[in-house]
């Protein structure tokens, strides 16, 4: 599973920053069938969590409510310079991550 991490390069310590993600994943609702009429098991990524230097800064706990390739956004404040990291898990299991660094000054 892919992702495309949106962080700004850089940002002023206090500033409220946007960070966006978009995990490549299929989100098979376990609604649909296969061209022989076979159920597709539901796989949808149910968790993601983000982490700033190392401490919890986002959690969500999805269903198969959500699309495919899900997007989500969210803020934080920008406290210092370090890294971002995202690490989200699936129904059957797989895991993924990101990191994404940013500067912060001042």
């Amino acid at each position: 599973m892919a992702a495309r991490i949106a962080v700004p390069a850089n940002a002023r310590r206090g500033d409220n920053i946007e960070i966006r993600v978009a995990i490549q994943h299929p989100m098979e609702t376990g609604y649909r069938t296969d061209d022989n009429g076979t159920a597709i098991p539901k796989n949808v990524i149910n968790k993601l969590a983000c982490r700033y230097n190392g401490v919890e800064v986002f959690r969500a706990e999805m269903g198969s409510g959500i699309s495919a390739n899900p997007y989500l956004s969210f803020f934080i404040v920008a406290g210092s310079s370090g890294e971002l990291r995202f690490d989200w898990v699936d129904d059957s299991g797989v895991a993924g991550s990101e990191r994404a660094a940013i500067l912060v000054a001042g």
